[in-house]
């Protein structure tokens, strides 16, 4: 056992889907919210659980070219299948495998997440055919009934894994599928156990390990005896923790992302988030349910916000003598945007310095309104 540069611990050699999500180099595609497993630990949020919808990233989105784009904004190398149960929407897998494939080569690495509970040979022979580099099942600890599906991924020449989070006094448990599975794929992958929002209610029984993680109290330490066990079986193990994907993975991505979106107005900071100048329309003003409210806006509602802003634009930008490329219309926020020098010189108007992450829903980190 052995730590890692990204705050994980490695038994053996690193997953190549690892490899590339540490660096941020991985899009993340949400294929579906529907699942018919029920784990008490889904991290899947509530916006998204059970509702057929395809993210991007955090893109919540409508064709295929948004696909592409978000993939060409983080310069992906690769791509991770997730959900829900991809397997549900196995034909729609299978077209965006072909379709990042075809757009970005051969080399263009996906991996994909599933339960057991689809896994047929039908389902992994479109899977293989469509060009899936590599496969990570979710076994049910509590059941061995379809472990022995995991061996029918043997039969074509990718990588086959098992990805687990570390659930506290399922040593035993966990311990009797590692002897099952050690033989039968190429690595495991242990998570740290999280509780989400959304998985809050079913997780109650856990508590967090300090005050400012998101990690279950005795998930790392059963893990650290698990890797020890694995040791034996010469089994590749890889402990991920939350501290990897919530700093390292995520925010090797922002910060790749960041380079590409930002305008000669922002301010990239060392983490990728942007610190820009922004002025509202006082109705849309950063506030309780703000994006609800921009959410519920009806196409009318938006085109007639849009001509107010594009006024309001051109007043500001020929009464402060600013350049073209350096004040914006945000046409998905509905607000301007320009550089924190120029916020600060303009009044009269409701404005704002924001510090937001470089993601497509723009999540306000911070917002500082100025008298």
């Amino acid at each position: 056992m052995k730590p890692t540069p990204y705050h994980s611990y490695l038994v053996g050699n690193l997953p190549k889907g690892c490899k590339l999500c540490v660096q941020g180099k991985k899009l993340v595609l949400f294929i579906t919210g529907i699942c018919t497993t029920g784990c008490e630990f889904c991290p899947v949020s509530d916006t998204k659980h059970q509702k057929d919808d395809i993210y991007a990233d955090e893109w919540k989105i409508k064709n295929e070219k948004d696909v592409i784009q978000e993939a060409k904004l983080i310069n992906a190398k690769g791509a991770g299948i997730t959900g829900g149960d991809p397997l549900v929407k196995v034909d729609r897998c299978v077209k965006y495998i072909k379709l990042l494939k075809k757009e970005f080569g051969n080399h263009f690495h996906i991996h994909l997440y599933t339960p057991l509970t689809l896994v047929t040979k039908d389902n992994l022979n479109k899977l293989y055919d469509a060009g899936l580099d590599e496969i990570r099942f979710h076994p049910n600890l509590e059941s061995n009934k379809l472990w022995k599906r995991i061996e029918l991924a043997q039969n074509y020449d990718w990588d086959v894994g098992v990805e687990i989070p570390v659930i506290p006094k399922k040593e035993t448990k966990i311990k009797k599928l590692i002897t099952y599975i050690k033989d039968k794929v190429k690595f495991l992958n242990l998570n740290e156990l999280e509780i989400s929002d959304s998985s809050s209610q079913r997780l109650v029984k856990y508590k967090p390990k300090d005050d400012i993680s998101y990690g279950v109290k005795g998930s790392e330490e059963l893990a650290f005896k698990l890797l020890k066990f694995c040791e034996k079986t010469k089994l590749n193990t890889h402990y991920c923790t939350t501290t990897l994907k919530d700093k390292v993975q995520l925010g090797n991505r922002l910060k790749r992302r960041a380079k590409n979106i930002a305008q000669p107005y922002d301010i990239v900071k060392p983490d990728g988030t942007l610190v820009r100048g922004a002025i509202y329309l006082e109705e849309l003003k950063p506030e309780f349910s703000y994006r609800k409210k921009l959410a519920k806006l009806t196409k009318k509602q938006r085109q007639e916000y849009m001509k107010e802003l594009e006024k309001l634009k051109k007043d500001i930008q020929k009464q402060y003598r600013i350049r073209n490329n350096l004040i914006k219309i945000d046409e998905q926020k509905l607000r301007i945007l320009t550089s924190t020098k120029k916020i600060k010189k303009i009044k009269n108007y409701t404005r704002a310095i924001v510090r937001e992450y470089p993601t497509h829903d723009q999540m306000e980190v911070e917002v500082e309104f100025l008298r």
